[in-house]
């Protein structure tokens, strides 16, 4: 996990994102994702991770692992709301966190599907078709790089 954590920060960072976004990169996974049900810390203790990393970076990272991701990933550029999976509700981004948050999520995913021999086909064809509509919210090398790594 480690690992992985660490290569989001470092390709974060790679593809011109500050360090606070970094800093999320590294954390992303610390209240559990929609995608990997073991939290590293719970929710009730934020104020711990946020003393870490500053508030713009915890707030990244609770919006990611916040992240219903059945209910967001495809509305995402319609509605620019995040529905959280701990509380049912509705987040509506910042402009400024639409970016990162939409950056974070896709870098997730290409670490995974870079270092998971099946991913790129058992996934590729989702992942290609969701990022795609992503592209208003993404950042232009983040939206390269998953042309490169997904095909």
């Amino acid at each position: 996990m480690y690992a992985h954590l660490g290569r989001v920060h470092d390709r974060l960072g790679a593809l011109g994102h500050d360090p606070q976004v970094r800093l999320a990169g590294l954390a992303h996974a610390a209240y559990g994702t929609d995608g990997f049900d073991r939290s590293l810390l719970e929710v009730a203790d934020r104020h711990l991770l946020r003393a870490l990393v500053g508030d713009r970076a915890e707030a990244l990272i609770y919006l990611y692992g916040a992240c219903d991701r059945s209910r967001t990933w495809r509305a995402l550029p319609q509605t620019g709301r995040v529905r959280d999976r701990f509380t049912g509700a509705e987040h509506t981004l910042a402009p400024e966190q639409l970016g990162p948050f939409t950056d974070l999520s896709i870098v997730n995913e290409l670490d995974v599907a870079e270092h998971d021999p099946g991913f790129v086909t058992r996934h590729g064809d989702y992942f290609r078709d969701l990022f795609a509509t992503w592209a208003p919210l993404a950042s232009p090398p983040v939206l390269a790089e998953a042309r490169r790594v997904l095909g």
